[in-house]
């Protein structure tokens, strides 16, 4: 079977972040084990796999992702990938729906190649500082703003620092962070310089998934973009992930509905043997 390697959230190769993605043509998913051996094998933050559903399914997809040490209950960039390559091949067109298990995710893509991504809206809880957040920022290295818990899909602390240049120079004790209860950690900042076509900076850490610095994570912009969106008063705002890849994310804040657009490239199109 087909196995690609699409830049999700770029419109160039080699930046964004990249996931594998596997289209099958069955009508169930193969063993779990063997899902997630190949997740391993590809070694990338996500690998996608997909299958067609029957007409009358509330969806057109199933869709599961895996890191390569376990299943995700969601994934953003790894969705766009697959959307990117089920339009480019001709197997779906118009919008498309996947069952998953963060229920039934949209994706439409426009006539400049973008697609947009309908999510869940991250709910967020906030966390008193430094009674609950002492480790987190331990294991940063950096005084925290504000934190708060982010569910029900993700699982995630958002955490605000001081400004961009904190975010950017950030090198944390992933051992430490490892350790904490979480998916991973969001760590965010206003942008130095709106002018230059961002509102917001984030990274994301989530060793304890089997990902040390995650490139791009369109999931984690389901908790940026209603924080950044309180506190800016607008409904849409971009987004740009600090990593060495780096990404930009446009929300689009719709109440228990956020929708997160980028686009994507194929730059690995193979064959998977085993």
């Amino acid at each position: 079977m087909r196995i690609r390697i699409v830049d999700a959230f770029t419109e160039r190769p080699f930046a964004g972040n990249p996931a594998g993605v596997v289209i099958l043509d069955t009508d169930t998913f193969p063993d779990d084990g063997w899902l997630q051996r190949v997740a391993s094998e590809v070694n990338l933050a996500e690998t996608a796999f997909a299958h067609p559903l029957p007409e009358a399914a509330e969806a057109d997809w199933a869709l599961r992702w895996f890191t390569p040490v376990t299943e995700a209950p969601m994934c953003g960039h790894a969705t766009l990938a697959t959307t990117h390559v089920l339009k480019t091949t001709g197997a779906a067109t118009g919008t498309v729906r996947f069952a998953t298990l963060s229920g039934v995710l949209s994706a439409t893509a426009d006539d400049g190649g973008s697609i947009t991504l309908d999510f869940p809206t991250a709910a967020l809880t906030a966390l008193p500082v430094p009674q609950q957040t002492a480790e987190v920022a331990g294991a940063l290295g950096a005084e925290i703003v504000s934190a708060h818990h982010a569910g029900p899909h993700i699982d995630d602390l958002l955490i605000e620092l001081a400004d961009e240049k904190t975010v950017r120079a950030l090198a944390p004790d992933l051992a430490a962070l490892k350790r904490i209860s979480h998916r991973g950690v969001i760590v965010t900042a206003a942008a130095e310089d709106p002018t230059r076509g961002y509102d917001f900076v984030s990274r994301m850490f989530a060793p304890a998934v089997g990902i040390d610095e995650d490139p791009v994570t369109g999931s984690a912009h389901t908790a940026l973009a209603p924080y950044w969106s309180a506190r800016f008063g607008r409904d849409e705002l971009t987004g740009l992930q600090v990593s060495a890849r780096s990404g930009l994310v446009r929300t689009v804040l719709r109440g228990d509905r956020t929708l997160l657009t980028g686009g994507a490239v194929t730059v690995i199109d193979g064959e998977l043997l085993a």
